[in-house]
């Protein structure tokens, strides 16, 4: 009895620690002060300013287990105010830290993402990247401010949660891992490039290295109200793309399976008597022949960044809405590229102005160095995914950068245990969309760093209405999903990955 007693004990004993929560107020990091240091109880947790990130509020952390929250603020340089968080379960932890990252100009702490770590058994960390709010308006006048938001905070804050991990379990964690997308996509790649020991593994969805896609879309479609798409018409246009390039992958499904084998003319819809709801006038026509084309300079006619894809037209009111270009680039070349908040978009020359923008200081953010060296020497993971159908993000940009690490580095043989490149037929940025979009990114990635087992495929779904309406499986680029040719075109089981 007694030894049944002593087991039973042992086991529902509270977790040792090597330091209590509130202790670590008293901790002391470099360029660190400590604000807050203390246990929320599970399912206590309420998001500062809760309801204005996207309408998350308190609800949403209803099923968080008890955590320790500790609040710190980084000062790398005398303009530096880094908020950061991390968030050390205290009960169940996996012995592994996630990083998470941000989205367009940051600004805030990604609370929901840290919460889905937190979930998952990890300790977890964010930052809001050094300023308030999600504007880029910080930056003008601002060069470490600038500094900070592309790369330093994140660093910085990995660094940290390392040291704070180890103060509170006793023991650095087993693994570190990188999860972001959009902005915490290109945080992810800097972390690769420019910082290589500090993840084991990194997800970087659709990265968004910025270009001047927005302004060349904004050009196409707003800078002439003839040339102007009403919204009404995207559905239109979108079916006439499927109606001309769904079939061409071998299954009639809705999707594009590889939108660079489409080659949609829009002259199709021109109208042919006036403007109409079905069809596009002839400035219309020329306006979406540019969305379509790569942005081409026009003193040299040489190809500056790539364009959207057929299939995107749904969500081209991200960039096509107007009556200005989307709000991340339009800040980007106001308060970074000409540090001039009443810069007019419509002066916007495509060969000195991309080149200004392409300048060092002004591209600091963007991570786009090929060589992967250092990272991969360690046997880092870097899993990278893109939807086809993203239009903040041109998907092509993405494929252009997994192609010059794979050309670096030594070919596809020598690479592709080290990165792997996914790409999601309608799906829209970072998720969402008429394709399947919901997939184990996370899991996928755990395997790959701890087992070496490299995810040959990735089972993505789709649902409506709550309920999984699809399947359909991943590849690694650049392979694309076949269909078998039997079995229902709704079930993963029925397809392969192969080459095109």
């Amino acid at each position: 009895m007694r030894s049944t007693f002593s087991l039973v004990a042992v086991l529902i004993a509270p977790p040792m620690f090597a330091a209590t929560c509130e202790s670590l107020a008293s901790s002391t990091l470099p360029d660190t002060t400590i604000t807050m240091a203390q246990v929320i109880a599970a399912g206590q947790f309420v998001q500062p300013g809760a309801g204005q990130a996207k309408g998350k509020g308190a609800t949403a952390y209803k099923d968080l287990p008890e955590f320790c929250r500790i609040a710190v603020t980084l000062k790398p340089s005398s303009d530096s105010d880094i908020k950061v968080e991390f968030w050390l379960p205290t009960s169940n932890w996996n012995r592994k830290l996630q990083a998470v990252g941000n989205g367009g100009w940051a600004g805030v702490i990604s609370y929901p993402a840290m919460a889905d770590a937190v979930r998952g058994g990890y300790a977890t960390v964010s930052t809001d990247t050094g300023h308030v709010g999600g504007s880029g308006s910080f930056a003008l006048d601002h060069p470490e401010k600038l500094i900070d938001f592309s790369w330093r905070s994140e660093h910085e804050m990995t660094v940290k949660a390392k040291e704070i991990v180890k103060a509170f379990y006793g023991s650095a964690p087993r693994f570190t891992y990188w999860n972001g997308c959009s902005t915490g996509g290109r945080q992810g790649l800097k972390e690769a490039q420019k910082f290589p020991d500090d993840f084991d593994g990194i997800i970087a969805g659709a990265p968004a290295n910025r270009t001047a896609m927005a302004l060349w879309v904004a050009h196409a479609v707003l800078k002439d109200p003839a040339s102007n798409i009403p919204a009404s018409k995207y559905p239109m246009i979108h079916q006439a793309v499927l109606a001309a390039c769904d079939a061409l992958d071998g299954v009639k499904d809705g999707l594009i399976g590889d939108p660079t084998k489409c080659h949609f003319d829009p002259k199709a819809l021109l109208c042919s008597a006036g403007d109409g709801p079905s069809c596009l006038t002839a400035p219309q026509v020329e306006a979406v022949r540019k969305i379509y084309s790569p942005a081409v300079n026009p003193r040299t006619g040489q190809e500056m960044f790539p364009n959207l894809v057929p299939g995107t037209e749904l969500g081209w009111g991200v960039l096509a809405a107007g009556p200005d270009p989307s709000a991340n680039i339009y800040d980007h070349y106001k308060y970074v590229v000409f540090k001039d908040p009443s810069w007019d978009w419509k002066t916007f020359d495509f060969d000195s102005g991309v080149a200004r923008g392409e300048r060092p200081e002004n591209a600091v953010m963007n991570a786009t160095d090929p060589n992967l060296k250092p990272f991969f020497s360690h046997n880092g993971k870097l899993l990278i995914y893109h939807g086809w159908a993203d239009t903040n993000v041109a998907t092509l940009n993405t494929v252009k950068y997994y192609k010059t690490v794979v050309d670096t580095m030594g070919g596809e043989a020598k690479t592709s245990n080290n990165i792997r490149l996914f790409l999601e037929p309608g799906m829209g940025h970072c998720g969402g969309g008429e394709g399947p979009n919901v997939f184990d990114k996370v899991g996928s990635l755990e395997q790959w760093v701890e087992q070496n087992k490299a995810p040959e495929k990735i089972v993505a779904s789709h649902s409506a209405n709550g309920a999984v309406d699809r399947t359909r499986p991943l590849c690694p680029y650049p392979q694309v999903a076949k269909y078998n040719g039997s079995g229902s075109i709704d079930d993963a089981a029925n397809f392969s990955c192969r080459l095109p």
